[in-house]
């Protein structure tokens, strides 16, 4: 009996780190059907192994969908195991790059559950500036980091608001308008702008970071007071080298664009 256990602990473990894998190569997230079938175990079983990497946020479930995704332990597990390789060591040159050409803050940003979390950042020397914002959370519409990352992470999210199941929608006052903006942060280059999301006068310029398998996994966001962000600093100095910085910060995670 004891035998019989100790093989069962095995293959459990062996089948979580399956889940682990499947789910860092789907570009948006995955439904507990597809889970089960891929990595050739019951609903059931597969449900508890979900359940308990959901526990230790090693996995996040979705709550519109139902679906589950990569957690932000994960990458919190990958940078404690291969510092050289973590998001904030491959990032953090780049975006302290950045504050420093534009002397404005710089953050890289991931998602975390229903929020965005400002992970690393970039100080700069300005003495009008906003709060730090390191380490805290938003939810993703609030701000341009979490609305770029969902617009280019998968076109579901746009389906669902456009969808107009309102009922299933929270603090969202007019989906339609959201779902058309997202739209338009796909067709733009990949570019979102938002004033006011994150406090009064404050706005936010974020471009994606996608890995090797074009997956998003983060962002690069610029934030600070709106009155030094005029359209044409935007157009000509800021956008292009966010732009810049992202496919750099992209190219060390081995993406590589068609």
């Amino acid at each position: 009996m004891a035998q019989e256990k100790s093989v069962y602990s095995v293959q459990s473990v062996h089948k979580a780190f399956e889940i682990l894998e499947v789910l860092t190569s789907c570009p948006a997230s995955a439904s507990l059907q597809m889970l089960s079938s891929t990595i050739e175990l019951s609903r059931n079983k597969t449900f508890r192994l979900l359940a308990t990497l959901c526990e230790s946020g090693l996995v996040e479930q979705e709550k519109p969908s139902g679906n589950y995704r990569i957690g932000i332990n994960s990458f919190s597990l990958a940078q404690k195991l291969v510092r050289n390789s973590s998001v904030i060591s491959l990032a953090h040159p780049v975006i302290e790059q950045l504050a420093k050409k534009h002397d404005e803050d710089v953050y890289m940003v991931v998602i975390k559950e229903d929020n965005v979390l400002f992970l690393d950042m970039a100080d700069c020397d300005q003495q009008i500036k906003a709060v730090p914002l390191i380490g805290k959370t938003f939810p993703y519409f609030t701000n341009a980091a979490g609305k770029v990352m969902k617009a280019l992470e998968s076109t579901e999210v746009i389906d669902w608001l456009k969808s107009g199941k309102r009922s299933k929608i929270s603090n969202i006052s007019n989906p339609e308008t959201l779902a058309s903006e997202l739209l338009e942060i796909r067709s733009n280059g990949g570019v979102a702008f938002e004033t006011g999301g994150l406090g009064e006068d404050l706005c936010s310029i974020a471009v994606a970071v996608k890995d090797y398998a074009g997956h998003v996994i983060g962002a690069i966001t610029m934030f600070g007071p709106s009155f030094r962000f005029a359209k044409e600093r935007l157009e000509k100095e800021i956008i292009p080298s966010l732009l810049e910085g992202a496919e750099l910060v992209s190219k060390r995670f081995g993406y590589m664009p068609v």
